[in-house]
């Protein structure tokens, strides 16, 4: 598990393009991940493709650029793009979300968590017994880990963000992914299980434009103009889902890392820099079966 420390420090700037919002939303941190990435040789970049068709539900390419154009500053290591898209290859989303170039320019690998070796994390079924879930041996042992997602709304934990970023897309295979919906509870509770030993150190949600509906991939835009960044996943996570109009302790797996002390999702107890939530609020149209989705607890 990753060690956090200091106070949860979340940034919240206005955005009028992926590239640009995304840029400034990082500034704040740039030193700190100057000084935290020394050393490192082994940095991956978790972009969100549940879809590789439908770019509404998929990572800009020009966020991912405004990551690697900071990072280009202080870091000449090696660099991944590592995803396992739902169903389909991650070559096809690279072609079809423009990756292409920006793997050429870059000169960074790619790696397709679906094919990856894996190691065995414990979770639960939805009896709550002890279940296994095989995860991405590369993502777990990335020395540096960043997630980069969207602001959407989610069939069956309510919002997806940072955290979940990583979880689901880190299962290896679609049967993985498909095993960890084990009901409203049980999903919850593995997110939060599987998401402790991979809290990514860097966290960025790109909000120019978010979905909202029947998320995560068939929802409708929200012109949301909203990037937000931190050291602190579970905090990020937590302002952005209060950003979108939710409880961020009305999330089950938010709520689980709050109290097993792996994050902070007490809004109260977080610093966001940059513009107040109440002036950035835009209140998101759950998923359809949003009240279902309460049933976790």
């Amino acid at each position: 598990m990753r060690e956090l420390s200091r106070e949860p420090v979340v940034s919240v700037i206005k955005s009028n393009g992926y590239y640009e919002g995304s840029r400034k939303a990082l500034k704040p941190f740039e030193d700190d991940i100057a000084e935290s990435i020394k050393g490192k040789q082994k940095v991956l970049i978790k972009p969100n493709f549940v879809s590789t068709a439908v770019q509404l539900a998929a990572t800009h390419v020009d966020t991912i650029r405004a990551v690697l154009d900071l990072l280009s500053g202080f870091y000449d290591g090696e660099i991944t793009i590592g995803e396992g898209p739902a169903g389909k290859s991650l070559v096809e989303a690279i072609t079809n979300f423009g990756y292409d170039s920006l793997i050429d320019e870059y000169r960074i690998k790619t790696m397709d968590l679906n094919e990856d070796e894996f190691i065995e994390l414990e979770g639960v079924d939805r009896y709550l017994k002890p279940l296994k879930f095989c995860v991405s041996k590369t993502l777990l042992e990335s020395d540096y880990l960043i997630s980069v997602a969207k602001p959407k709304t989610h069939d069956t934990v309510i919002v997806t963000l940072s955290i979940k970023n990583v979880v689901v897309g880190s299962l290896v295979s679609l049967a993985e992914k498909e095993k960890i919906h084990q009901g409203a509870k049980a999903i919850n509770e593995n997110i939060a299980r599987i998401g402790k030993h991979c809290i990514p150190d860097l966290a960025l949600i790109d909000g120019f434009v978010g979905m909202e509906g029947a998320g995560p991939v068939d929802g409708d835009p929200v012109s949301l103009g909203v990037s937000s960044a931190s050291l602190h996943p579970v905090s990020l996570d937590s302002v952005m889902a209060k950003i979108m109009g939710f409880d961020p302790l009305d999330i089950g797996y938010l709520h689980y890392l709050n109290d097993w002390g792996i994050g902070v999702a007490d809004l109260d107890r977080i610093k966001v820099v940059g513009e107040p939530i109440e002036k950035v609020y835009r209140k998101f149209r759950p998923h359809p079966t949003y009240r279902d989705q309460l049933n976790w607890r």
